[in-house]
């Protein structure tokens, strides 16, 4: 792979781009949640391919967890937006999505430690290019397991149709948890792609995607493993100021963006270990402290 990079200021503005169908939109996407704010203008952008996959985190849950996590960093408005036009699976893809994001001056350190209880569970069982059923039979089989942790639970099916079902057949499942105090924990899965592996029983998934929430929640703090990175990476650029943020066990993807973060930004945190008694649920937590570097976006056109 060849990459051409040309230093200097992030300029933003309307772009358009048509992403590789070998990753999903979400893999863009990540990188584009970390630049987005630091622009010159306020960033609209339409990526086309895969939106759901097995490898990369979905569209739905970027949508679901980063944009408030985002939100406490002080980044929101009526222009921050996720919105899914078109839905592709692999291998062929043909999704479509609309991503804008404001542009902010500083970033407000953030003291995030008491992820809460939770209160209620949403989600997402999509389908395209197959029977609508499909979606329903997850639903049920998903519903079967978590109705025994919580009452409030709502999935809703979306089920698209024509152009906007993208070129392959597929189903999946976004599931995401939220507590009293908006920490938003998620979980997702998608059936394989078409010609590769075995079919996959949408009671299977629905029961597999409600077990990897049940994980998730297990392991709790106050982000879930898909956004650590991002959680760290806009402490780090704060304000010169103390930014705590309360994590379940870090993913070896964010063990090795604490290494880079040393590297480009020579910041270190700290992180304490609380066991399992001290919070009373779950697995072992990580309270990671840091400073931000202050970091101010200068190129930020001045009204």
């Amino acid at each position: 792979t060849t990459l051409y990079y040309q230093p200097g200021l992030l300029y933003g503005g309307s772009l358009e781009h048509d992403c590789s169908l070998s990753r999903g939109i979400g893999y863009y996407l990540e990188s584009l949640l970390c630049l987005a704010p630091f622009m010159k203008h306020p960033l609209k952008i339409v990526l086309r391919g895969v939106t759901n996959d097995q490898v990369d985190p979905s569209v739905d849950v970027l949508k679901a967890t980063a944009l408030p996590l985002l939100k406490k960093f002080g980044i929101d408005g009526e222009s921050l937006e996720i919105k899914i036009n078109r839905r592709g699976m692999p291998p062929k893809g043909g999704g479509e999505i609309l991503f804008s994001c404001p542009v902010r001056k500083v970033l407000q350190p953030v003291q995030f430690t008491d992820p809460g209880k939770i209160k209620r569970i949403r989600g997402t069982a999509y389908s395209v290019r197959v029977s609508p059923q499909m979606a329903n039979r997850m639903v049920e089989s998903a519903r079967g397991i978590l109705n025994k942790f919580l009452p409030d639970i709502y999935i809703y099916t979306d089920h698209m149709k024509g152009v906007s079902s993208g070129k392959s057949p597929g189903f999946g499942m976004c599931l995401t948890a939220e507590t009293i105090n908006g920490t938003i924990l998620s979980a997702e899965l998608a059936s394989n792609p078409q010609g590769q592996g075995a079919a996959v029983l949408p009671e299977e998934l629905g029961q597999n995607c409600a077990k990897l929430l049940l994980e998730e929640v297990y392991r709790g703090g106050c982000v879930d493993s898909t956004n650590q990175s991002l959680a760290l990476l806009l402490m780090t650029l704060g304000q010169r100021d103390v930014s705590k943020v309360l994590l379940g066990p870090l993913s070896p993807y964010t063990i090795e963006f604490l290494r880079h973060l040393r590297s480009f930004f020579q910041i270190m945190f700290k992180i304490e270990t609380k066991t399992a008694e001290e919070e009373h649920m779950g697995g072992e937590k990580v309270l990671m402290t840091c400073v931000g570097i202050g970091f101010c976006n200068l190129s930020k056109t001045i009204r």
